[in-house]
Order: structure tokens, then sequence, then C-alpha cells
């Protein structure tokens, strides 16, 4: 029996329920209404819901589909008649769209059909039946979705380019660079940043950038108890958050006189926390903010977090820095003893990394006779072991130097006491014992880079000196030989004694290096002092320098003569096949610059007879010098000298050469062109001079005669 037929008990209340609501209500319900489009009459049917979405009144529409031409934009419509299209030629039976609705009031309504084709037997459409809606909640939905993913998104860029531009800071003062340098501030969303560490009871301004942000700089020092934001979210570990000036100058009132010239809108202050202890602060400045969400605090207190962290193992760096670097100059010695007749200046620069300990170092001895020892060395590792080990084989060679020995007695005996260490670490040395009265110079190495000397002309070159193996290798494989090389140092000259961390790059053949050094040494200043700095500032500040450099610079002074009497000096070296003409290009320069430019034919040809002499039948290079001596009793310069200075102790001796011969007759060249000419014993050398009187003025007459005389 049907429910409406069974008969009602007689207690039983009458039947007072809502009637069930059929498909119509329930879609007027969600705002969804429905419509009947007849394809082939060209009709449209709308009930009252569908009318409402479309903000129309039953008398307004007409029954045909041009009637919502008014509501839907002219775009809209031809995105909607392309959709059904492609649906009904690609034989789809469905199709679906969002478009706008403009509403009587002109606000818009964002409206979302779905239609479902319905095809006759031959598969040819028929009608088009569907409903309409109100979409515009739901994408308002989606909208806000959107925004708050595309803020998650741009929140965690922000988080990973500024733990990423950290990752690389090793040091506070890299930690401070990334956050006042290029994209500093856009990786904070901010427009102004100050940083604080604490320092005892005070905390020091470490980072300060921004525009405006310079009116800070006229707070004093905080310290940790003072009413400022910094310092309150020290000692509490917690955030602080404004968001007017106002608001901030009212809570601390120091803060006001410089609120007014703070371009900002608001401001975070963020404690910088690490293992439960507070180490600084972070203030954040903002121009166009007005409020912080719960997001905004999160990210001020990620990024907070990442610098704290960041900053913790600088500090931790620095320290051990400052351990590493403490040892190693405590090994070195604590000051540069001054040389008579010149000047040496040295300079030193550690590894960069961390607690690495390098074994290079210099020293300067002073030795018996007035000569000095100079040493560069460099010990294998880099720890505290390396270092241990350079500071006794320092002070072991600093004592043997002391004792008078041989330059190649000293490496022997530091190579014997290094493998007495029983290590097998070995280290490379270079040694030179300078006399700056005369320039001689003794130079040994083991496995060490050779010297570079600097002439006075701004020439450098790397002389050939012979070596031995590394100390402590020597003795092992019992060879002890560490053969002497001697150079002369002539005045005004410097040489350059360093380890490899100055020509060493990686990825660079050391070639390259040793090129490098030797083009900035002769593009440097004369001063050793202005010349170390120089290589400090150009060499050692390079890419990829992070082996430990020593470099030392000894410099005999130069010896220009006085305003009347000038003097100039060139060493020659006997492999230096260019070393001839450059020193006759220094003779006529210099002869021109006196103005005695008529005995330039004549000087240059009996240098050039001097020092060929010497670099053929000597084992060793000659030193020449170039002076003015004053006529006797007068103050007019009237007399130029010449000298030739060697390592041999063989005389030069007048001969008779024949009409064939092709030598001997240099000495007989000398004779005619020169006044007077002589040989003078040199300590384990001689110097041979010849004079030339200077030319005469205009109405003077030549005197007669010009023989020349040996004389010793």
């Amino acid at each position: 029996m049907p429910e409406q037929d069974r008969p009602r008990d007689r207690g039983e209340p009458p039947d007072t329920a809502t009637p069930r609501s059929g498909p119509a209500e329930r879609l007027a319900l969600n705002h969804m209404g429905s419509f009947d489009w007849n394809l082939r009459l060209g009709t449209l049917e709308l009930d009252a819901a569908g009318l409402e979405v479309f903000d129309l009144l039953p008398e307004e529409f007409t029954g045909r589909p041009e009637c919502l031409s008014s509501r839907v934009t002219t775009e809209d419509a031809a995105r909607l008649d392309a959709a059904v299209s492609r649906a009904v030629h690609a034989r789809d039976s469905s199709y679906g769209m969002y478009f706008q609705v403009h509403c009587r009031d002109g606000t818009p309504r964002w409206t979302h059909t779905q239609g479902r084709i319905l095809r006759d037997d031959q598969g040819r459409p028929e009608r088009v039946i569907g409903i309409v809606r109100d979409a515009t909640s739901e994408l308002a939905h989606s909208t806000l979705l959107r925004t708050r993913e595309e803020d998650r998104k741009r929140q965690t860029s922000m988080v990973e380019r500024t733990t990423q531009a950290l990752s690389r800071a090793v040091t506070v003062d890299d930690v401070t660079a990334v956050l006042t340098g290029s994209g500093g501030l856009e990786r904070f969303g901010a427009d102004g940043l100050v940083l604080s560490m604490v320092e005892g009871s005070m905390l020091r301004v470490l980072a300060l950038t921004g525009r405006s942000m310079e009116v800070l700089d006229a707070l004093p020092r905080d310290r940790i108890d003072d009413n400022m934001p910094t310092a309150e979210v020290v000692v509490t570990q917690r955030p602080r958050f404004f968001a007017s000036l106002k608001e901030l100058a009212d809570r601390y009132p120091r803060l006001r006189p410089l609120v007014k010239d703070l371009r900002i809108e608001a401001a975070a202050f963020l404690p910088l926390v690490a293992q439960a202890h507070s180490i600084g602060a972070l203030g954040l400045f903002y121009r166009d903010r007005t409020h912080f969400t719960a997001e905004d605090r999160n990210l001020c207190l990620a990024l907070a977090g990442i610098v704290a962290q960041s900053l913790q193992r600088a500090m931790l760096f620095d320290q051990e820095r400052e351990f590493a670097t403490g040892l190693q100059a405590s090994m070195l010695p604590r000051r540069i003893p001054e040389v008579t007749g010149g000047e040496i200046a040295v300079r030193y620069h550690a590894a960069w990394s961390g607690r690495e300990v390098g074994g290079d170092w210099y020293d300067v001895i002073p030795l018996p006779q007035g000569r000095i020892g100079v040493v560069v060395g460099d010990v294998e590792g880099h720890d505290t072991h390396a270092a241990a080990m350079m500071g006794q084989l320092r002070i072991v060679l600093r004592a043997y130097a002391a004792e008078g020995h041989a330059p190649s007695t000293v490496l022997a005996r530091a190579s014997q006491f290094l493998a007495e260490l029983d290590t097998e670490r070995f280290a490379t040395c270079i040694y030179a014992q300078a006399d700056l009265v005369t320039g001689d110079v003794r130079v040994v190495r083991a496995g060490h880079l050779g010297p570079l000397i600097r002439h006075t002309d701004g020439r450098t070159g790397w002389p050939n000196v012979r070596g031995g193996l590394p100390l402590g290798l020597a003795t092992h494989f019992n060879d002890h030989e560490y053969p002497e090389t001697r150079l002369d140092l002539v005045p005004g000259e410097t040489l350059l004694l360093c380890t490899d961390g100055l020509v060493e790059q990686p990825g660079k053949d050391i070639g390259e290096g040793m090129d490098e050094l030797a083009d900035a040494v002769r593009r440097g200043p004369h001063g050793a002092a202005a010349l170390a700095d120089h290589l400090s500032d150009g060499l050692w500040a390079r890419p990829g320098a992070e082996d430990d450099m020593a470099l030392l610079l000894l410099r005999r002074a130069p010896d220009p003569g006085t305003a009347h009497a000038p003097r100039i000096h060139q060493y020659i070296h006997q492999a230096d096949p260019e070393g001839l003409a450059e020193a006759r290009a220094v003779l006529r320069q210099a002869l021109y610059d006196w103005g005695a430019s008529g005995l330039v034919d004549d000087v240059e040809l009996v240098a050039g007879e001097l020092l060929t002499n010497v670099l053929l039948h000597t084992e060793g290079g000659a030193v020449m010098t170039l002076e003015i001596l004053p006529a006797p009793q007068r103050q007019d310069p009237r007399q130029v000298r010449l000298a030739v200075q060697d390592r041999s102790s063989v005389w030069p001796r007048r001969r008779t050469p024949g009409e064939s011969a092709t030598s001997g007759r240099g000495l007989l060249l000398i004779d005619s062109l020169a006044t007077r000419w002589g040989v003078e014993p040199r300590g384990e050398g001689k110097s041979v001079w010849a004079e030339f009187r200077w030319p005469p003025r205009s109405g003077d007459q030549p005197e007669a005669g010009t023989g020349g005389t040996a004389s010793s």
C-alpha cells in the first residue's frame, strides 16, 4: 500500500515535516541553474536559478542565446562559442569553462558552465543541456590558496638564497659582507638591516645597511641592560615586532629623536641564539609594511636562526684562526735587526684554512765581520707539528750561522739535525750570507726556489743558483753537498727570497707564477718596505692564494755619489747574453745625463773591452762602476772614472800581438783612449779602472799627451 494511502493510527500526530525539495530546488540552493539549448531551433530554456546566475529578470529573457550578450563580455562570449564548437566538431560528449558575468550594478561575477551534448542516431548534435553556477567564492578561495602558495614559495626562496649565501661565509667579516653586500637586503625582503654582536656586557654594531640607516650611527654602544630593542631581545631571547614608528618610539624613548629621520614604517628585532646562548641581535626595517602576519614572523625567525648559526660558525673559525696565527707568529722573529748599508723588509701571510698552521719562516741573522745572513724556508705540512719543527729548525740554523760556518756547512748541519728529530718531515730552505760593504753574496739552497734580483735599472733576473736536496732528505740519502753560488749585489739592487706560496696557484704552472712575481717586482717601487707592500697587496690578494707565504727583501743602499760627483753601478752576470748590451746603454745614458756626451764612444769602447775580458776569461760576472771625479782643488768635475771589478786574481798583462793575431790588443786600446788606467786588488779579486778627461768647454785648449800608465 502506498504510504499516502495508509490509514493513520488514531494516536499518531499529523505529518508536519517539510516537503522534500526536488532537483531544481536543490540546484537553486547551491546557486546553480539549468539550461536546455536546442541547437536546431536556436532556442534556449533557462530556469529561474539560471536567470539569477545571469542576474536577469524573467521579462528580460527572450529565450534566445543572444539575450545573454548583455551580461557576458564579447571576449568571454567568443571563448564560450569556441569551446562549444570544439566539443561539437571533436564529437566530445561534454565541455566546461569559466567566464565572467557583469551584474546590473556593474560588479563582476565568476560563472562556470558545464554542458552535455546530445546527438541523434547519425551523431549530429541536437541539444545541449547543462548547468550554470556562481563560482565567485570558489575562485576567490582558489586565489587565496594561490596567493598563499606564492607567498610560501617566496619565503622558501628567501630562506634558500640566504642559506646558500651564508654557507660560503667563513669569517665574521664574510658574514657581514653577505648581509650588507649586493643582494643582501633583497634576500631578507627588507629595506634596512642592523646586525649587533654581544661583546661582554656590550652590544657592538657589526653591520648597518639601508637608506637612512646611517642615522643609527649616532647611537652609542648599547649595554645589554639598556632599554633598547636589540638589548631587550638579547636578554629575553624573544623577538619584537613593531608595525609603526610611533609604537617603536613610545616603547623606546631613546629612539624618538631618530625616528623622524628613519624613512621606515615597520621594524622587527630578532635575537640571534646559538646553542641556547644569545650571541647578538638582528634588526630588519621595512618601508611599505603595516602589519606582520604569522607567516611573516616565522620567516623572520627562520632568517635570524640562519644568521645566528653562520655567525657562531664564523666566530669559532676566527678564534681558531687567531690561535693558529698567534702560534705561527710566536715562532717567527719578533723584530728584524737594522743593517748598515742596506735595508731589509719581511712579510708573512698565513694560510686560509682554519687551524692549519704552515711551516714557512724567515730570519735575519747578524754575522761576524759586519755580514748578515738571510734565510727563508718551508717545512712540509700544515699543522702544529710543522710549526713546531719550523721553530726548532729556525733556532738551530740561526745558531749554526752565528758560529761563523760557511753557508754550505750551515745547511748540512741543519739537515743532520732535522734527520735526528726522527720525523718523516723534510724542509726546503734558501740561505744567503751577504756583505753589504762589498756586495758579495754567497747563496745555498736546499730544494727551494732560487732568489730573484732586481737591478738598479728595474730589470729582474733569476740567477742560476745550484742547489742540494731538501733538509732531512739529504741526510737520508747521505748527500750533504750544498754548493755555494757567489753573486754580486751592486748598490741599489734588491735580493728577493720567498716560499713557493707566492708563485704557486692551483691549476697554473709554477713558471707562470714566477713570471708574475718578476713582473710585479719590475713594476714596483724601489724601497724594500714599499716593494714588500706592493707584492703583498698584489700577489697575496689574488684568487686561489691559500698557501702560507714568506717573503724577504734585502736591498743594498744605492750609491748615487753627490751632485758634483754622481756614480752608477751595474752588475753583468756571466750567463746573461744581453747584459753587455744593457751595460753599454746604461753608460751612454749616464754620460748624456751628466753632460759628457763627448766621451760616449771612448768610454763605451773601453767598457766593452774590459767586460768582454771578464766574461771570457773568468768564472763569474763583473761589477761596472762609472763615476765623475772632481778635479783637484777645483769645483768643476774634470775626470770620468770607469771601473770593472771581477773575482779573478789574474791581472791583465800587456802583450805585443803579431800582425795576424786576433787578440792581445785590448790594453793597447785602453792605453790609447784613457787618460790613465790601472789595476787594484779588491779582496778576492781585482778592479781594472780607466779615467777619461772631461770634454773641454768652448775656448779651452786640449792638453797635450794622453798616454796611460798601469798602476796598482
